[in-house]
């Protein structure tokens, strides 16, 4: 493997990570209900005063 496929592999995963946390940001900021609608998983664990499964998403 070359030093530009891992660089390119690396910059790959950094710009996955910055689109999953820029949509849990906007889901997070989404009200409960619409939250509970689509699933999201925070919404129904906070709600019933539980840990968050996802760890740093949602509200905390």
């Amino acid at each position: 493997m070359s030093i530009l496929t891992t660089v390119g592999r690396f910059i790959t995963e950094l710009n996955r990570n910055r689109v999953r946390n820029s949509t849990a940001r906007l889901i997070s900021e989404l009200p409960l209900d619409m939250q509970k609608d689509i699933g999201w998983p925070s919404a129904y664990y906070n709600n019933r005063g539980r840990p968050n499964p996802v760890s740093g998403l949602g509200r905390q």
